[in-house]
């Protein structure tokens, strides 16, 4: 069995993909939403800037 199968867990807010418990968010992990810096960026930007190209 893996060291890390009782790990916490929770589901991406932008991707939906689940993602484990890390050490780094040891102190934060109740404010934790997001897997990456990626899903965190995205979901920043407005919702009409997502992969289109205005003026084009």
């Amino acid at each position: 069995m893996p060291h890390h199968a009782d790990r916490p867990t929770r589901t991406c807010a932008q991707c939906g993909r689940p993602f484990q418990w890390r050490r780094k968010w040891k102190a934060v992990w109740d404010e934790v939403r997001y897997c990456s810096e990626r899903c965190r960026n995205q979901a920043r930007r407005p919702a009409n800037r997502r992969g289109q190209r205005q003026g084009s």
